[in-house]
């Protein structure tokens, strides 16, 4: 069996609105004071999404990536070559636009030559639209010829195109606990976190979880000694990292919330796509709740394979943060104070005690693969397919200073709190899914000391006897 052991994450995309939908009063409804044509709009996070994925279709080639502005809130969109009539459209759409260097083929093709020549385990990469560059990082697994080879990728690719910085941590899929989910495997328990609860394409009540779960083991249960309640139906990793697990009961009551804790509930009424620069909150079993920022799109990691020594598990399309986590917590729900579905923990390096960055799945990507749908049939997500294209980079932004810092696990309720307003964080899109697998705890693949405790409100149980599990992402 793999070593790993992580929750499934669905990966799906969903199309925008056409461009001939922007108008200088597209959001009014989130902006309530009128905008004179070139003042650059003010705008939330999600709304700042929409605009960024209507205004790659308008511009073409001229769009080289765009960031939310959370200081400012604001949509910032790169524009190269940019012609009089190119920066008049998207001041008129809302947008701030800055003119850069290079074009999302320049990056797209720098991503590539990275692929070819720098795919060793414990790289990642993703363009940062801040800085019009690609960003790579090798975590400290990466060392003597490995890293010269890393290096000497990235330094002929030119400083104007590409940066490498070092990860303190190792990266690695976060497998063993939103709610624990468990799987009872040869060799000790497999630990992962329920992400989203959703409806199937055939109706049947169902939830999504990190690929990585999905692919090491079968059935799952909401405790470590419980009976099986719910059955893989679609898992996908690596390449992409999602899981679609049908609850067994088809009478199964799955409401779409997340459970943050303390009694508190987040609802969850629609997929959203990942903005750099947006707070995040992301859930799981392990940790708890904890926030930060979006830092990068369309990221690629790549794991060091569990069960080839040699290999190399690439998954592409993620979303990176600077949010925290920790084994256990893979399959855990990434979503904003609003209730939009964000992501599905996937992997990453680092903790919840020195901080560390994590990617995830994205929701969109997954619930078009799968065919599922969240919450009242909200199966569509902002475009994150309209933006892919662009990489991580179309969509950083500026890190909103008024989200404070981070919860930690133990104190939940300030980040839980629905009233707390607009987050602006610091969640780094980390990628949750442990690598790890079962036998090998030191990646905190299954962890056997995940006991019911943990679980406290991962499964609600009414006396009808249908069981009610929230979607608590971790």
């Amino acid at each position: 069996m793999p070593k790993r052991k992580a929750a499934i994450a669905v990966g799906g995309v969903a199309a925008l609105g056409a461009a001939a939908l922007l108008l200088p009063n597209a959001n009014a409804s989130q902006d309530k004071t009128s905008q004179a044509a070139g003042t650059a709009r003010t705008l939330k996070a999600a709304d700042a999404s929409d605009l960024a994925a209507q205004l790659q279709k308008l511009l073409g080639g001229a769009f080289a990536g765009s960031y939310y502005d959370g200081a400012g809130r604001q949509l910032v969109v790169n524009v190269v070559n940019g012609d009089d009539n190119v920066i008049a459209q998207a001041e008129k759409a809302g947008a701030a636009v800055r003119q850069v260097d290079n074009s999302t083929a320049d990056l797209r093709a720098a991503a590539g030559t990275l692929k070819k020549e720098a795919t060793v385990p414990g790289t990642a990469w993703a363009v940062d639209p801040r800085t019009n560059k690609v960003v790579v990082t090798a975590d400290s697994s990466v060392t003597g010829a490995r890293w010269n080879q890393v290096e000497s990728t990235v330094k002929s690719l030119g400083p104007g195109m590409a940066t490498l910085k070092k990860s303190a941590g190792t990266f690695r899929t976060f497998v063993s606990g939103g709610d624990a989910i468990f799987s009872q495997v040869q060799g000790g328990n497999v630990r992962c976190s329920l992400g989203f609860n959703v409806t199937a394409s055939d109706g049947s009540p169902a939830f999504l979880t990190a690929g990585h779960c999905g692919v090491a083991a079968k059935q799952w249960s909401d405790s470590a000694t419980g009976q099986p309640l719910a059955t893989v139906d679609q898992a996908t990793f690596p390449g992409n990292d999602f899981s679609l697990v049908k609850y067994d009961d088809p009478n199964t009551q799955a409401p779409s919330e997340v459970n943050t804790g303390d009694g508190q509930t987040v609802q969850i009424t629609q997929a959203a796509d990942a903005t750099v620069g947006e707070t995040v909150l992301r859930m799981g079993s392990t940790t708890g709740l904890h926030d930060g920022q979006v830092t990068g799109l369309d990221a690629t990691v790549n794991f060091q394979s569990e069960t080839d020594p040699n290999g190399v598990d690439t998954v592409n399309g993620l979303i990176q943060t600077n949010v925290c986590a920790e084994p256990g917590d893979s399959g855990g729900s990434l979503f904003t104070q609003d209730g939009g579905a964000v992501g599905l923990t996937s992997g990453g390096s680092g903790d919840c005690t020195s901080g560390g960055e994590t990617f995830f799945q994205p929701v969109t990507a997954a619930l078009q693969a799968t065919g599922a749908t969240l919450g009242a049939g909200g199966a569509a997500g902002a475009g994150a397919g309209d933006q892919a294209g662009a990489g991580a980079g179309d969509q950083a932004g500026t890190a909103d200073p008024s989200a404070g810092d981070q919860a930690g696990a133990g104190d939940q309720s300030g980040a839980a709190d629905p009233s707390a307003g607009d987050q602006s964080g610091t969640g780094e899109q980390a990628g949750a899914g442990d690598q790890s697998g079962a036998g090998d705890q030191s990646a905190g693949a299954a962890d056997p000391s995940a006991a019911a405790g943990d679980q406290s409100g991962a499964a609600q149980h009414q006396g009808t006897g249908r069981r009610h599990h929230r979607g608590n992402g971790s």
